[in-house]
């Protein structure tokens, strides 16, 4: 069996493989690791439909799709969710392959829920670290310390 394609230590067919076939990712992060996987496969299809409308800014399945780099790793740093379960953060870095060179993409990325979804919206790209006392990034206005930071993830 292959391992599934975001290093979740799951087979494909157990992990990714049913968001992309239609199951609903439960979490920020679930979607986050399904992304990678699609961006990993040139799902460009799903990664158009996960990405929320309002935030595609003109992209397209076939921009999407595009396998220009090959992706070799992905370790999901932190993530949180708003206490309406209506807000995602995820943060991650990626790791890829761009001709000779290896290269780190590091990001925290923002989720809605619309519909029962979860979306993608944007991602700040090489963020600054959050303090244990600044607010935390799900928006319950509480410190960081105080909400999210014990729920890091692998």
């Amino acid at each position: 069996m292959q391992t599934c394609y975001c290093h979740s230590t799951l087979p494909y067919e157990q992990c990714c493989q049913r968001y992309h076939q239609g199951e609903i990712a439960p979490t920020p992060a679930a979607l986050m690791r399904s992304r990678y996987s699609a961006f990993v496969l040139g799902l460009g299809e799903y990664l158009y439909q996960t990405h929320h409308p309002d935030y595609r800014q003109g992209l397209t399945i076939e921009q999407l799709s595009q396998q220009d780099v090959q992706w070799i790793k992905l370790k999901i740093i932190f993530q949180a969710i708003s206490p309406d379960e209506q807000f995602g953060v995820v943060e991650f870095k990626a790791w890829y392959q761009d001709m000779d060179t290896r290269l780190c993409m590091h990001e925290r990325s923002e989720f809605i829920k619309q519909d029962q979804r979860w979306f993608y919206t944007t991602g700040q790209m090489n963020p600054k670290a959050i303090g244990r006392n600044d607010l935390c990034p799900c928006k319950s206005g509480k410190k960081f310390k105080q909400c999210c930071l014990n729920r890091k993830t692998s």
